[in-house]
């Protein structure tokens, strides 16, 4: 009995080792360049986004964000949204995803892409993050837990907000681009933005502090305006 107890907790332990090993593959950003476009993948441990854009245009032409898992050189996703069709949130696929150290090489957008490593993940804020507080005439105000939410996709160093409800599949607005976070420093700089092309090229610094898993931020908004945000993990 003992010796049986034992393969099974072995058993538990290999393939728990060998699910996050091949989830942490995948962990971090990965870029395309295809027909003029940039195509940017970011995983975090749960959660996926796939973006297109045109940089030198400032263009933004699709965004979707899910769960994922990684197992066995296949990728199975679960849709929270997509930009283009609010009709196929919840969607399940499964396509060939295997990672290298540099190379990425995925059917998407089309079978066999070769996608190159931007970074591998890692730092204080390398995690899925909802907007939970937000300050209003000197008072910070929970944001209460619901399908209508603000989320942020963070790996090394890129970043992905999105605005949506995963109940509806309604899709509000998303921007994005590259991040620095350092000595309480948080710069953004933006590649993208589907609700105001012009805010493309601009960077935005506010002091920034991790506690626990709450992620304080205050600074001024690309409209200018002064904000005071605290962010929580989703995963």
């Amino acid at each position: 009995m003992k010796k049986l107890f034992a393969i099974a907790v072995l058993s538990v332990l290999v393939f728990s080792s060998f699910s996050l090993t091949n989830n942490a593959a995948l962990l971090g950003s990965w870029m395309l360049e295809k027909d003029q476009l940039q195509h940017v993948l970011l995983f975090t441990n749960k959660h996926y986004s796939y973006t297109i854009y045109d940089l030198k245009g400032k263009k933004f032409h699709h965004t979707e964000v899910g769960t994922y898992s990684h197992t066995n050189s296949k990728l199975e996703t679960i849709l929270e949204f997509n930009s283009t069709d609010p009709g196929v949130m919840g969607k399940q696929t499964t396509i060939n995803a295997a990672a290298s150290n540099k190379e990425l090489t995925i059917d998407w957008p089309v079978a066999d892409s070769k996608w190159t490593r931007i970074d591998n993940g890692g730092g204080a804020l390398n995690a899925t993050w909802r907007i939970t507080g937000r300050e209003q005439g000197g008072k910070m105000n929970t944001i209460q837990k619901s399908a209508r939410k603000t989320i942020k996709i963070m790996t090394g160093g890129r970043f992905q907000w999105a605005a949506i409800n995963t109940a509806t599949g309604e899709f509000f607005g998303t921007g994005g681009g590259t991040y620095t976070f350092t000595d309480g420093r948080y710069t953004e700089n933006i590649e993208f933005f589907s609700r105001d092309s012009s805010r493309v090229g601009m960077s935005l610094n506010f002091e920034g502090k991790v506690e626990g898993n709450d992620w304080h931020h205050r600074g001024k908004s690309s409209k200018g305006d002064p904000i005071y945000e605290i962010w929580s993990k989703e995963d």
